[in-house]
């Protein structure tokens, strides 16, 4: 069990540093009119599954066709309902988007190594990815304890 003790810590760190960093990317990414910041990143807003209370959250994405796709590693995911759209904000504009969580191991994987090839900065921040790619054991493991790929589809 001691051996994961600093990794442990690491992620606990860097969970802590995030929080930080939230509070004015929201402020940023919410604002009516685009920013470089939005060309990478949007906020969801998400209502809490067991509170009801609402999160306003900033996550990455990568545009795949018609559809967005962004990874789901933190605790925000659970929130995330495949039949309920969300509001977001995209480069400055409202838009409501109904997400898809995907889990299948090789289609993870597929879509991860895809989104690190438009923007390699998700690799900094999804903890399985080292130098020869995806760890596929940190990512199986990442999967049995609720890491999604979060795939977004336009609503009306």
């Amino acid at each position: 069990m001691a051996t994961f003790a600093p990794q442990q810590a690491r992620m606990q760190r860097r969970a802590r540093i995030m929080r930080m960093i939230n509070v004015p990317m929201r402020r940023v990414l919410s604002l009516p009119f685009p920013t470089p910041l939005g060309r990478r990143l949007m906020v969801v807003t998400l209502t809490g599954r067991k509170t009801g209370r609402i999160y306003r959250q900033p996550v990455s994405y990568v545009k795949d066709g018609d559809t967005l796709l962004t990874p789901g590693g933190g605790a925000w995911t659970r929130n995330l309902r495949e039949d309920t759209a969300v509001p977001a904000r995209i480069n400055g504009k409202d838009v409501r988007l109904t997400p898809e969580l995907l889990s299948d191991p090789d289609q993870v994987e597929r879509l991860l190594l895809q989104m690190a090839e438009t923007n390699p900065r998700i690799t900094s921040f999804v903890p399985f990815f080292d130098s020869e790619g995806i760890n596929r054991a940190k990512l199986d493991n990442a999967l049995a304890y609720g890491f999604r790929v979060v795939r977004w589809h336009r609503t009306s």
